[in-house]
């Protein structure tokens, strides 16, 4: 079965048909031509594919196409858009060297833009001391927040450096 879905990506209104099996990744890389996000494991464990759907971080590999029809979806590439440079998540990772191969990089970007947005939201995670206690942007935080997504290179402390620096 087919639908008709119309995504807003990187602000640019696209509309198309896709399979109701499809998912939101392969719907951006193979119909869009958005190769930003990443085609990892397939499976939600890796992080690679992640994006901003109406603000919110989600696994693109797990998101069916026609759940978001309407969305607004932001991937890495489109996170500078508006003509003001990189954006500051990005300028950090470039300052910190917190990439390697960088297969992974637009999911940790995208991931930790959403993270960034939790914190400044006051959302706890597992590493908040109390759900009812203020949220600081502590390293403990930003590892826990950033744990979806995984690095091959091992570039997790430079991550982190990047992330706190985003944060102030």
């Amino acid at each position: 079965m087919e639908a008709t879905i119309t995504l807003h990506v990187d602000g640019y209104r696209r509309e198309l048909t896709v399979d109701t099996r499809t998912t939101l990744l392969d719907a951006l890389r193979d119909r869009l031509g958005e190769y930003s996000p990443k085609k990892g494991c397939d499976h939600g464990q890796c992080g690679a594919c992640t994006v901003l759907a109406d603000g919110r971080r989600i696994l693109s590999c797990l998101a069916l196409a026609v759940a978001q029809d309407g969305a607004h979806v932001t991937t890495a590439a489109g996170l500078a858009q508006g003509g003001g440079g990189p954006h500051r998540v990005t300028r950090a990772f470039l300052e910190h060297d917190a990439y390697q191969c960088g297969y992974c990089t637009p999911g940790q970007i995208c991931s930790a833009v959403g993270a960034l947005s939790e914190l400044e939201a006051g959302m706890p995670s597992h590493a908040t001391d109390h759900p009812d206690a203020p949220v600081r942007t502590t390293d403990a935080e930003i590892r826990e927040r950033m744990s979806g997504n995984l690095c091959r290179c091992g570039a997790y402390p430079a991550i982190v450096a990047a992330v706190r620096e985003a944060a102030q």
